[in-house]
């Protein structure tokens, strides 16, 4: 069966769950490295991303944001930023999948037993959390601000960047 688009999952709708030790054969993450480029340096600005909607995200929709910042910030040098994901999907998603076509109704259950299996998991985000943190040096500050940019693109929700801590070299 085809995957179902990521905006049925967007919402959020009930309790949460994430005991995986109930749930049986949750796939794994996409979603593997949480901390790029120099992690001991000395940054004196630091930018977030917020999201401006509470949201569910996927964690391929955060894998492709980290994906598509990284690559930004790659070409202002490895030295000069340090990129973190702040958030970490432990929300298991579930899906009822339906049989379609010639001879379903012999397959198919219906709403009978419709608790799902699990087809991934997303991360559970409040309106005006960061999901993406970048620290950088005065000369990697429009890189950094390009870089959150395009990771917003990726993410369900709208998005806005947040000059936390430099703001004299923000200008």
């Amino acid at each position: 069966m085809t995957r179902k688009p990521a905006s049925m999952y967007r919402e959020i709708k009930g309790q949460a769950n994430t005991r995986r030790e109930y749930l049986g054969g949750v796939p794994n993450s996409r979603l593997v490295q949480f901390e790029m480029g120099d992690r001991r340096g000395d940054f004196p600005i630091k930018l977030s991303l917020k999201v401006t909607n509470r949201v569910q995200i996927r964690h391929t929709a955060l894998e492709a944001g980290r994906i598509a910042a990284n690559r930004v910030l790659n070409k202002a040098g490895s030295g000069a930023y340090h990129f973190t994901v702040r958030v970490y999907p432990h929300m298991v998603l579930r899906e009822n999948k339906l049989a379609t076509g010639a001879g379903a109704d012999r397959v198919s259950s219906g709403m009978r037993n419709a608790f799902g299996k699990n087809v991934g998991v997303a991360a559970r985000v409040e309106s005006d959390q960061a999901v993406y943190t970048v620290r950088c040096t005065p000369s990697a500050f429009k890189s950094a601000k390009d870089a959150l940019w395009r990771a917003s693109m990726k993410l369900p929700s709208p998005c806005y960047v947040d000059v936390e801590e430099g703001k004299e070299f923000a200008r």
